[in-house]
């Protein structure tokens, strides 16, 4: 295996936990301003965080890391068809963007270097750690496999590889691209398809809609495991920008409507309180049974999907889905 640091480069590891920090506290200003309160759950993924998510993804309420695996288990011939050039002796970079632990991206890996072909594998991250530590796992599980890391916001990531000769075959995997508002979710798909040729591919991945007892069940376990990493976020504000929050005096919330496919979760004030963040030097108030916004986690049907990728820019060239059909895993293709 080789492993490459590509030339974008990271904070130092001294000058992170402070940048870090000091996005965080902007974030947070700017979010409690609003008049319906709102933080990002990009920041639910601390440590203790990270710990609690990957307990939400073994729990039964939680099907769709679960789904999706075994969706790239069973399709994963075909998929890797759609995503490799149709010459065998092409060499092409796949690159996934977001790689996490690369649970689900080795069913992949592992049939492609099963089946010759000539490819590198370019996680893209912001953190070096985390591609430090996938690129370490891998050289271990996957010697001969070929690995450049990328540390860059996705978009910037695909600009500098554009560079590069040959296909590139993009993974977002997991429901992450349900994360986005509808605008922005438009938004962020078209700035991947800008770098992108009309040979490259890109595969998504999309949780269903089905029952909304179900979905909203995924969101609300019975062990209150979910509840605990939603009000994990308050513990870090506690912890990293000095608030007095008193977490006994919240809830977890989440609601489900099926119209418009969104999952939304919230923290409720179940008193009237005031928090003091001694690192904003700010105090902010909070009636009873107020709530913060802390979550979208969109659900789509196949035609949503198809006017998404059209009005990107893209065309859907496969649909894979589970034998229930609550996720799928959609190869698009650049248009002209």
């Amino acid at each position: 295996m080789t492993s490459l640091l590509a030339t974008v480069p990271a904070a130092s590891d001294s000058a992170a936990p402070a940048a870090a920090t000091s996005s965080l506290a902007n974030h947070v200003r700017e979010g409690l301003r609003k008049p319906f309160k709102t933080l990002s759950s990009m920041y639910f993924y601390d440590d203790e965080g990270s710990r609690l998510f990957q307990a939400i993804m073994a729990l039964p309420e939680y099907y769709p890391t679960r789904t999706e695996f075994g969706l790239l288990t069973t399709h994963r011939a075909a998929i890797c068809a759609a995503l490799r050039p149709t010459s065998t002796d092409e060499h092409f970079y796949l690159m996934e963007l977001g790689a996490g632990d690369g649970l689900k991206t080795k069913i992949l890996l592992r049939h492609l270097l099963d089946t010759g072909a000539k490819f590198t594998y370019v996680p893209v991250d912001i953190s070096t750690a985390a591609l430090d530590g996938l690129a370490a796992a891998l050289q271990a599980e996957l010697p001969d496999l070929a690995v450049e890391t990328v540390v860059a916001d996705y978009a910037d990531a695909l600009t500098l590889m554009a560079s590069r000769p040959g296909r590139k075959a993009v993974l977002f995997l997991g429901s992450n691209i349900g994360n986005f508002l509808p605008a922005d979710r438009h938004t962020f798909l078209r700035r991947l398809r800008q770098p992108l040729t009309s040979d490259d591919r890109l595969l998504v991945g999309f949780d269903l809609q089905k029952d909304p007892r179900q979905i909203r069940a995924a969101y609300d376990d019975a062990q209150g495991v979910t509840a605990a990493f939603n009000l994990n976020l308050l513990h870090r504000l506690n912890r990293e920008l000095q608030a007095d929050i008193d977490v006994a005096n919240w809830q977890h919330y989440t609601d489900y409507d099926p119209l418009t496919g969104a999952v939304r979760s919230f923290l409720v004030s179940t008193k009237a309180q005031t928090v003091h963040f001694a690192a904003l030097q700010e105090s902010v108030s909070f009636a009873a049974w107020e709530m913060i916004h802390t979550e979208n986690s969109y659900k789509f049907t196949k035609p949503l999907i198809e006017t998404l990728a059209a009005e990107a820019g893209f065309r859907m060239q496969e649909f894979f889905t589970d034998e229930r059909a609550f996720f799928s895993d959609v190869v698009l293709a650049p248009q002209s």
